[in-house]
């Protein structure tokens, strides 16, 4: 099997430029519709709260599933052909060169900015209700939203301890690889799922119909299943 080439002929080279691709377009489209349309953003405002909400979908978007996402597409492998398939992070190939501790500390380091940012984008979320009084915790978006971000803590804090510090043995890491793959796929599913469900209830919520800032809102959401679509096929690949 020729190097960097899956079993049924097709490079994962493409796939992953392509994904590198949706990302920038993704952030693009996101920023031009909370910068543009809905005022930008801020965390205190006396007039306008909705400027406190947009840092929920910038964070949550741009911070938690691009990131915990793609992990900026980066793999940093030791010289070998073997791919390393991060928790949520599952689009890999050769580009940087590293040791094994390197890898788990940027790794950590990057799952680890995903998780703060998803933790500031809840903040935004909660303090936007509050402020305004509406409840928290009713819609199936705040349900798979809360979930995603609960397990994609605990994943982190258990790779922590058995990959990195004080790390359990040889054998017991070997054993748990294939479960800690297979969770990160299912919250990335879930990040996903939660994006565009948040993007449906903020479209009905604005009432949007057919507008400008309407298209902007679907092909954002469109481009992030395109997304999920790309970090699959990488998967096969």
């Amino acid at each position: 099997m020729a190097k960097g080439r899956s079993s049924i002929g097709f490079s994962a080279l493409p796939v992953t430029i392509f994904a590198h691709l949706l990302v920038i377009a993704i952030a693009t489209l996101l920023l031009v519709w909370l910068l543009h349309f809905q005022d930008g953003f801020a965390f205190k405002s006396k007039i306008n709260k909705g400027k406190i909400f947009n840092l929920h979908p910038l964070f949550m978007v741009i911070g938690f599933v691009l990131i915990a996402g793609e992990e900026i597409t980066l793999c940093f492998i030791n010289g070998e052909t073997n791919y390393i398939y991060d928790e949520s992070a599952i689009m890999a190939y050769k580009t940087v060169p590293a040791t094994r501790k390197v890898q788990k500390v940027v790794h950590l380091l990057l799952h680890l900015i995903a998780l703060l940012a998803g933790i500031v984008g809840i903040y935004a979320v909660f303090k936007f209700h509050h402020e305004l009084g509406i409840a928290n915790m009713y819609t199936l978006h705040s349900w798979f939203g809360m979930s995603t971000i609960c397990l994609f803590g605990l994943q982190w804090l258990l790779a922590f301890y058995s990959f990195w510090f004080p790390g359990a043995q040889s054998s017991t890491r070997a054993k748990l690889a294939p479960w800690h793959i297979f969770l990160g796929i299912v919250i990335f599913l879930m990040a996903i799922l939660s994006a565009e469900t948040g993007l449906v209830e903020r479209f009905s919520f604005l009432k949007l119909g057919r507008t400008q800032e309407a298209l902007i809102v679907n092909f954002t959401g469109l481009l992030l299943f395109l997304f999920a679509v790309s970090v699959g096929f990488t998967v096969i690949l």
